[in-house]
């Protein structure tokens, strides 16, 4: 999505989400084709001068680095995992007042998750010295995963301007009623279309497809409920804690108007 020339409004930001289920889904096939390859992540393995960490840690930074220099980070739905990074050798970009200035960032409890609980489940275990292939499509799988749940912020600038619901959730903030503002803005239906959504896409996207004939179920790139299985577990509640600290701070910048179109009347 261009946020340079786009009008948000939950709609497109729906439609944008829809667009990244199938690039997580694409990312995750690629990542598949490596085995696991444990010792990309052991912080003893290949040791590098001057930085302590992981194969992953290092590429990690050295690739967030590189787009730093691109202003990468200066977009307000991109995150970097790593610290320390230069500055952009680019100009600044002026994007219209999508957000309120938050520091809302779940990239290490992200991390922690792909490699403890979305990585072993769709590589076969064992080391085919494939690290740096592996580190490689690791880091496309993050930066999309690190999108997406991010993207929640959006979401919940968009609920919060909406004027059948902005009272309740200024009300809700200033209690620093949690449960409440989760409660408010889960939309069970629309989460039970997504993982429905996700399984048909991941069982489509997974087969191998013939010139000849239908495509066969019988050897999938990736095991069919990983998808769902990590959407419910993991990215769908992690989007929803994003949207939850955003929200906590929004009255901090109450005077703060940005640029969110409802898409219901007021």
């Amino acid at each position: 999505m261009d946020l340079l020339k786009t009008k948000l409004s939950l709609d497109n930001i729906r439609q944008e989400l829809v667009r990244l289920e199938d690039s997580l889904i694409f990312a995750l096939i690629e990542r598949a084709q490596f085995a696991h390859n444990q010792d990309v992540y052991c912080s003893s393995r290949f040791p590098v001068e001057a930085f302590s960490g992981s194969f992953l840690d290092y590429f990690l930074h050295e690739i967030e680095s590189v787009h730093a220099k691109v202003r990468r980070y200066t977009s307000p739905d991109e995150y970097p995992f790593t610290k320390n990074l230069p500055e952009p050798i680019l100009p600044p970009l002026e994007f219209p007042k999508l957000l309120v200035p938050n520091d809302v960032n779940l990239n290490d409890k992200l991390k922690h998750i792909y490699l403890n609980d979305i990585l072993p489940a769709i590589c076969n275990p064992g080391d085919d010295s494939n690290y740096g292939s592996s580190a490689t499509k690791d880091v496309d799988a993050l930066q999309i995963l690190s999108r997406r749940i991010h993207y929640g912020k959006f979401v919940a600038e968009a609920k919060f301007n909406d004027p059948r619901e902005h009272g309740l959730y200024v009300s809700l903030i200033r209690s620093g009623n949690r449960d409440g503002i989760m409660d408010l803005l889960t939309n069970r239906s629309v989460e039970v279309r997504l993982l429905k959504r996700l399984r048909k896409k991941a069982l489509a996207y997974g087969q191998e497809i013939e010139e000849d004939g239908p495509g066969s179920h019988g050897h999938l790139k990736i095991p069919l409920d990983v998808v769902t299985d990590m959407y419910e577990r993991h990215i769908i509640p992690l989007t929803k804690e994003v949207e939850v600290e955003y929200l906590l701070r929004r009255l901090d910048h109450e005077g703060v108007d940005t640029t969110f179109k409802s898409d219901r009347g007021s």
